[in-house]
């Protein structure tokens, strides 16, 4: 299977930030429509597994099938582009504005919302034979979600704050490594084992992720879960929106894009070599590794005799 490696890696991630700057509010609304629903598909579908085999382990493994779809097909996450929008912009890159960010920022907030409200809405329809009967495990599993995830860090107050925020923070340290690692290879095999770790330790591990709970809570709140909007908006979307930004970028695309694409100038030493009479040493050139940040192409060391 192909690698790419972290150089080629980063002018990668630039350049498909720079892209999703000049798409079309159209075809940005339309793509990440569709990126929510296949991936709040999976997670309804890793829920119903967990829940029916009482192994939340499994579903953990069985989730990222719908972060896999959604970006095969090239469809966007909020999530993502948090991470990839801003290396644009670093880059300077043409059309790459600061303005041109917060308006992709905006529309893939709204086409995510929508995709997720869109599978809420449909899953409460078929827990419920379309709210003709009470929910039904998994509908009542999903409403459980809800209510702990918003009422249960209010119950902690500041604590309870500050946790939600870190695990959005974590969420998408792992999920924005698993939408750069979808560039690792140019293999489809490798792209779906890369996607794939990242994505079910996220989910396993119960951390807050602002596109899967638009599918979540809205759900719970059509299923009659007891918590309200507001407990959603301030106890879990926002802050879980605050800490998705900061996890991605900060500990994804910005450490990747300052040593790999603007690396600093390598520090060299020089040493004193004894010679002999007998066995004269040839002068040895040793190149540094250069990296552009448009290039992609590193130079090892090479030896001239």
């Amino acid at each position: 299977m192909s690698y790419v490696k972290p150089a080629e890696l980063v002018t990668r991630m630039v350049d498909a930030g720079a892209y999703k700057l000049q798409l079309s509010a159209r075809d940005t609304l339309i793509r990440s429509f569709m990126g929510a629903a296949f991936l709040t598909l999976g997670a309804a579908f890793a829920v119903t597994i967990s829940t029916n085999t009482g192994q939340p382990l499994l579903g953990a493994v069985l989730f990222p099938v719908g972060f896999v779809i959604l970006y095969l097909f090239g469809y966007d996450l909020l999530t993502g582009v948090f991470t990839l929008g801003p290396l644009a912009v670093l880059d300077k890159r043409p059309g790459a504005t600061v303005g041109a960010m917060f308006r992709n920022w905006g529309l893939v907030f709204v086409g995510n919302f929508g995709g997720a409200f869109f599978i809420a809405i449909l899953m409460a329809i078929y827990f419920t034979y379309g709210f003709s009967t009470e929910p039904s495990a998994v509908g009542h599993a999903i409403g459980e979600i809800g209510h702990g995830r918003t009422v249960g860090y209010a119950d902690h107050g500041a604590a309870g704050m500050l946790t939600l925020f870190i695990r959005g923070v974590l969420c998408n340290w792992l999920v924005s490594t698993g939408v750069v690692l979808s560039m690792v290879s140019d293999n489809v095999v490798g792209k779906i084992l890369a996607m794939w770790l990242p994505i079910m330790l996220f989910f396993y591990m119960g951390f807050e992720h602002s596109i899967v709970n638009m599918f979540l809570f809205p759900s719970g709140l059509l299923l009659g879960a007891d918590f309200t909007l507001m407990d959603y908006l301030i106890w879990n979307e926002i802050p879980t929106v605050i800490g998705n930004l900061v996890g991605g970028l900060l500990f994804v695309g910005l450490p990747l894009y300052f040593t790999y694409g603007r690396p600093a100038a390598r520090r060299t030493r020089r040493k004193s070599t004894k010679t002999s009479a007998s066995a004269p040493v040839a002068p040895v050139a040793i190149a540094e590794v250069e990296t552009a940040a448009g290039s992609g192409v590193e130079r090892e060391p090479i030896s001239v005799g």
